[in-house]
């Protein structure tokens, strides 16, 4: 597929409502306004295609760039792309695909991990702290548990929005899966009281962390 197919493909599925909903979300006007799951539905005709996810990214469109995240192939990029690329997001469906299918998959998501913990830039801040957080839950040895919760404590109030969530994502993690730090990591997110109010579907989960640790370490027995 040709970037022009691919971008005639999104274009012909853009719907108002979507528009809309991702201007509150801040977008810009350089979209169509494509649902999710048809872009997903466009990326398995396409699967993997280096070349064409590199020239949809470079539209700033931001359906085009949903769309590269899931064709992307995250070894042919060099750590410095993937930094410039996580750096220009602006919005945050779009941050948590490309943190997803790009940069989790990339061989250098440890070290990026490490350098990006400490970046002033808040997109960069948020995907480290996600990749800490999935470090977490699936590989937490050699992680200082006491002293992440010491930098959550101290940070997680005056931090930026965007890298607010994933460090409230990284803080229920280390509760639900350390029992030794559970106590402590409830009582931070109690002190913060961070999206304590935030609007819950119902089946979901709420984002308030001293619930949702409580809840999955409920469902886990």
């Amino acid at each position: 597929m040709t970037l022009d197919e691919a971008l005639a493909q999104l274009e012909r599925r853009g719907q108002q409502q979507v528009r809309r909903l991702n201007v509150r979300d801040g977008a810009g006007a350089n979209q169509f306004g494509v649902k999710l799951g048809d872009i997903r539905a466009i990326a398995k005709t396409i699967k993997s295609d280096h070349e064409l996810g590199s020239e949809l990214w470079r539209t700033g469109n931001l359906d085009a760039m949903l769309l590269a995240t899931l064709i992307l192939k995250p070894s042919l990029l060099q750590p410095e792309e993937l930094e410039a690329m996580v750096s220009r997001v602006e919005v945050m469906q779009l941050a948590d695909w490309l943190t997803s299918y790009v940069v989790k998959q990339h061989p250098a998501k440890e070290a990026l991990r490490v350098q990006w913990m400490e970046a002033g830039d808040p997109m960069l801040a948020r995907a480290g702290w996600s990749l800490t957080a999935e470090r977490v839950a699936k590989n937490p040895e050699g992680l200082d548990f006491d002293a992440l919760l010491d930098r959550l404590d101290r940070e997680m109030g005056g931090a930026p929005p965007p890298t607010r969530w994933t460090m409230n994502c990284c803080l229920a993690e280390i509760g639900i899966r350390s029992a030794a730090h559970r106590e402590r990591a409830i009582a931070i997110g109690e002190r913060l009281g961070l999206y304590r109010d935030y609007p819950t579907s119902r089946g979901c989960v709420s984002p308030y962390a001293p619930i949702w640790i409580r809840e999955m370490v409920s469902r886990r027995g």
